[in-house]
């Protein structure tokens, strides 16, 4: 089905908000230097800095395709959905657990547009374009692929001793293999449970938000056709 005009025009917005955000976030990291959380030149070893420009290029290339044409594919509205659950759990790690770990350092203009801006503005334009899809509840599993890449990656990292940040070759504290809960073990204090336990979580925490999606954009979808 086409996009109407208006759907087009909130749509468009919505992206050019995440593309600029994302862009804008990540060159104020980059330049900020390494003694910030997430800033200097490694700031591109981050899942948040990595999914940002996902969702950058994700939108960019979404306007393009709406600007010719505006009909995205079923295959278009997958992708979209995975790097859209991918941006919602950047957002949510960062202001509910990372955020309360940094305190008020956590709030800078760079935290806000790739942690808060850009994933509003995806999550948003997911639901603006998606009553015109058909995905299919069986793709939900698609989303855990970008996380799994970068908990491989990061833990390759580990491994191999790369510094994400000054003193430290982990990116976040969940993926820290070699905190006192290991890998799957407990402690009182971070990272509470080791990190193959973090990442079983966060990813049934991923389905539940691919899965929740779906069904909000089913209901939508009901309105809609009304």
């Amino acid at each position: 089905m086409e996009l109407s005009k208006p759907v087009k025009v909130t749509s468009l917005i919505l992206k050019v908000i995440v593309f600029v955000s994302a862009i804008l976030g990540t060159i104020i990291s980059a330049i900020a230097g390494r003694e910030h959380f997430m800033g200097g030149s490694t700031v591109f070893m981050y899942f948040t800095i990595q999914s940002n420009i996902l969702m950058a290029l994700i939108c960019l290339i979404g306007a393009v395709i709406m600007l010719k044409k505006g009909k995205f594919s079923a295959a278009w509205y997958v992708i979209k959905l995975v790097g859209t659950v991918s941006i919602t759990l950047t957002g949510v790690v960062f202001c509910f657990i990372l955020a309360p770990t940094i305190k008020i350092e956590a709030w800078s203009l760079a935290n806000i547009l790739t942690h808060v801006v850009v994933p509003l503005a995806s999550i948003i334009d997911f639901f603006v374009t998606g009553v015109y899809s058909n995905i299919k509840v069986k793709y939900v599993f698609f989303v855990l692929i970008p996380p799994l890449l970068y908990a491989a990656y990061a833990g390759i990292g580990f491994v191999r001793g790369w510094q994400f940040s000054p003193g430290h070759n982990y990116p976040y504290f969940f993926l820290d293999w070699g905190s006192p809960a290991g890998a799957f073990g407990f402690t009182k204090k971070l990272p509470f449970m080791g990190s193959g336990w973090w990442i079983i979580a966060l990813m049934i925490l991923l389905l539940i938000f691919g899965l929740l999606y779906l069904g909000i954009l089913g209901l939508l979808k009901k309105i809609v056709k009304r």
